[in-house]
Order: structure tokens, then sequence, then C-alpha cells
């Protein structure tokens, strides 16, 4: 019998299991992350028939921060078949603007503007063109080929976000009060990466012991 992936598992189903295989339950990577460097504007083109219009858009929340291993345990590595995350457009934005998923995972972008939007991405590897939809139609593209995704709207130039695939399931997104959680980490030590609006950031050595948890904490300057 083949036994599911631990995080694929209710989490008493996963301690027996690993207590049955003789094996210890993975451990927990929490903190906080603070944001006090300068947000660049976001930058856009005028365009055709909008000169001198009033915009209505509201700027994204970049101080999200993603926190992930930049390597993984053996044995990490797979493919999320069947796995399904949203990046919406709203208000002439990307919510959220940033998002993090899995490899094999695939993303539905719908659009709750009562405009038209046209989402595309230029990256190689992971190259798509959605073409123009109106409010209330969704079009999806799924994701596996690991990298940093770089996402915009071809009618709003101001439009932008960014999504990260991993070929791993060690990673988490900073809610709104900073926080982030990674769980299931086997023991061992490992270099942990901030990512924030673009780039790593700042990275952070950790031990992570069996079946418990340890903090690390950043602030991006």
């Amino acid at each position: 019998m083949v036994t599911p992936p631990a995080w694929a598992l209710p989490a008493t189903i996963a301690a027996a299991l690993a207590a049955s295989a003789g094996t210890a339950v993975g451990g927990t990577i929490r903190g906080s992350v603070e944001v006090r460097r300068e947000i660049a504007a976001v930058e856009s083109r005028p365009m055709p028939g909008m000169v001198g219009m009033e915009t209505h858009h509201h700027p994204p929340d970049r101080r999200r921060t993603v926190v992930y291993l930049e390597t993984a345990p053996r044995g990490a590595f797979e493919l999320r078949d069947g796995a399904r995350a949203v990046m919406d457009q709203r208000n002439e934005s990307f919510v959220p603007h940033v998002l993090a998923i899995a490899a094999g995972t695939t993303v539905d972008f719908p659009n709750s503007d009562r405009t038209y939007h046209n989402v595309f991405s230029f990256t190689k590897g992971n190259r798509f063109d959605l073409g123009r939809y109106g409010r209330g139609r969704s079009k999806s593209v799924r994701f596996d080929r690991p990298g940093i995704v770089r996402v915009f709207c071809d009618i709003h130039s101001h439009m932008s976000a960014f999504i990260l695939v991993f070929g791993h399931r060690f990673f988490a997104v900073t809610d709104s009060a900073g926080r982030y959680q990674i769980d299931g980490v086997p023991a061992g030590v490992y270099t942990l990466v901030a990512w924030n609006d673009g780039r790593a950031r700042e990275t952070r050595v950790v031990t992570v012991p069996e079946a418990s948890g340890v903090e690390a904490d950043f602030v991006l300057k």
C-alpha cells in the first residue's frame, strides 16, 4: 500500500502514521517579517484616451513577504496535481499581489472588474496570454515549472503581480500582521529566505528540531 504524504493528511492521522513508521513528525518554522524599507511607487504609462482622467485602481499590498527554504529536504519535490489557487482582478489590481504555489498548481484568474482585462506573462518557461475577457469570466493557467513569474495586464499598465512557483511545499506568505508559519519540516539545518517585492531580501540559518518549533524573524530594511 502506498502511504500518502503527511501534508495531504489530517494532523492526527499523519502523527499516527509517523509513529507507526518509527519516524518523527516534522517541526514548524514560524515568525514575523517587518518591512521597514521604502516601497517604490508603481510606475505606469498613460493609456490612450485616459490622459487627464482620474484613475481608481488601488495600490497592491507589496509588504507581503514569501518565506521559504532555499533547499528543500530530500524527497520533498513533487507536483501538486489537482491543486488550485486564485489571483483575482479587482479594482484594477491583481489580488493577491504575491501568490506562492507548488508546481503543478492551476491558477484561476477571474475578472471582478467592470472593465476588460488581458492577463499575460513573458516569463521564460511559464509564458502565457489569456486574451481579453470581461467581468464574471475566468481563465486558468497551470504552472509546472518552478520559478518567479511576472504577471501583467495588457490593457492596464499599472497592474502587475508575482507568482512564485516552488518545487516543494516548504514556503508561506506573511499575513496582514506580517506573521508566517511553515509546518511539517523534517529535522535539520536549513537556509530560510525572506523574499519581498521582486527579490530575496534576507536569509537566516535555522535548526529545526524533531516534532518541535523554531522562531525566525526578519527585518527588511
